[in-house]
């Protein structure tokens, strides 16, 4: 009885949903507003085309300012070509550079170099305007300084004593001497001699090439193979121009004492040039002696030798120094120039008359001075010529004669030429001399003991 009611129920309320469902589904037949209608019709107006301003009328304002600004075109400054270049640039430089062998010429080298037929008769002639070329010698050095296409740009030729001779390349071909700024510096040192002078120089740290000097010097008054028994003291004196630290060109000795056999033997060699020195025995003057050649080396004695260019056994009328081409050449005493010219095998020669019995013989020589004549008037320590190779010769050297009543005599122990020369002598001025190499010796050689010794603290 329950469930049909409660079904009953269900049944009347569903049919009153489906009731109210169908009466809202049913359109509505009251018209639309008006004003609504209206605004569904309405369609925006085109747009106009824009307005553009006159430029001239437009003047812009702020409006928070009191001023305006105006605004005015700023002319440009000009600009030159030059300041927009580009800097230049140096092309990249190679150095070549190597000694002149011997035998060889500038042509030769610079060929080597690399270089040009043209461009080397260019360096050749100004080269040649500052330097005899015919002086060139092994030892000489070449330096080219070019660009990567083989251009060049300075050549250099460094000779003797720190000179050098550059030619530079620019508009035109330039050549110039370069000369070092020598700074002459006085040194002191001593030896004691045990089985030779020229051991005994080396082991002192002492150029070794002093002991030609002190041959030529002393050889016609020491006999050097009997009065040396070892322990015999040596002391001496030189210069050396010196560029920095790098010693120009060879020694030059000033002063040396040597003690023999209870004598004090010493020799003062002058700084003026003249090559005429004074030897000394006990402090008394012994005799003045000029050596034909400063700084060479006594290469053959007198005597009895192999010739160096027959290759058989000859007697050797002189003695020989072997130096550099064109090195000056000086009358070891006073005379009379007695012959100019060539004899044979000597080569360009000049003669020196001492006296009616004594003459000295200059030979192989590559120049004279142009105001030596036959007949003038000589003093020890003039020069006469330089050094050369002409005649029968192996290389430049001086070959040095001393000829008493036509016959040959050694040269370093006849006494003729040192009467000669002693005549012109001022003993006073020798012995003043004498005294201020003394003084000086023992001031540097004082020096150079502090000075070691120090270095060992």
């Amino acid at each position: 009885m329950k469930i049909r009611t409660v079904l009953a129920s269900l049944a009347v309320a569903g049919a009153f949903s489906v009731t109210a469902i169908a009466i809202s589904g049913v359109p509505s037949k009251e018209p639309v507003p008006r004003a609504i209608a209206e605004a569904t019709l309405w369609t925006p107006d085109p747009l106009a085309p824009p307005r553009i301003a006159e430029t001239n009328s437009v003047r812009p304002t702020l409006a928070q300012a009191d001023v305006a600004f105006e605004f005015r075109p700023v002319p440009l400054l000009p600009v030159s070509p030059a300041d927009t270049s580009l800097p230049s640039i140096e092309p990249p430089l190679v150095t070549w550079s190597r000694e002149i062998a011997s035998g060889e010429t500038l042509d030769a080298v610079l060929s080597d170099a690399g270089l040009e037929a043209s461009d080397r008769a260019e360096i050749a002639l100004a080269i040649g305007a500052e330097y005899d070329l015919r002086r060139l010698r092994p030892g000489h050095i070449i330096t080219v300084v070019s660009t990567t296409d083989d251009n060049p740009r300075r050549v250099e030729l460094a000779v003797e004593d720190g000179v050098r001779i550059e030619a530079v390349f620019g508009e035109q071909l330039a050549a110039r001497v370069l000369e070092p700024d020598l700074e002459l510096v006085t040194f002191a040192g001593e030896a004691v001699i045990e089985s030779s002078i020229f051991a005994a120089l080396d082991t002192a740290d002492i150029p070794a090439r002093f002991a030609v000097d002190l041959a030529q010097m002393l050889g016609g008054t020491v006999d050097f193979r009997r009065d040396l028994a070892g322990g015999e003291t040596m002391r001496l004196l030189w210069r050396e121009a010196r560029d920095g630290n790098k010693r120009i060109g060879q020694p030059e000795l000033a002063f040396a004492a040597l003690d023999i056999d209870g004598s004090v033997y010493e020799i003062v060699w002058p700084n003026d040039g003249s090559g005429q020195a004074t030897i000394y025995v006990d402090g008394e003057v012994l005799r003045v002696f000029a050596q034909p050649v400063e700084g060479a080396r006594l290469s053959s004695v007198f005597g009895r030798r192999t010739h160096p260019v027959y290759g058989n056994v000859r007697m050797h009328t002189g003695v020989d120094f072997a130096a550099a081409r064109g090195t000056p050449i000086q009358a070891t005493a006073p005379g009379r120039v007695s012959f100019i010219g060539r004899r044979g095998g000597y080569g360009r020669v000049v003669e020196i008359a001492h006296g009616s019995d004594t003459l000295t013989r200059y030979a192989h020589l590559s120049a004279v001075p142009d105001g030596l004549t036959q007949g003038q008037h000589v003093m020890a320590g003039d020069m006469i010529g330089r050094v050369g190779a002409t005649g029968t010769a192996t290389g430049p050297n001086l070959h040095y004669e001393v000829l008493v009543n036509g016959r040959p005599t050694d040269p370093l122990s006849d006494d003729r030429l040192a009467e000669a020369a002693e005549r012109d002598a001022d003993d006073t001025a020798a012995l003043e001399r004498l005294a201020e190499a003394r003084s000086l010796l023992a001031e540097r050689l004082t020096s150079e003991f502090v000075q070691t010794t120090t270095e060992r603290l």
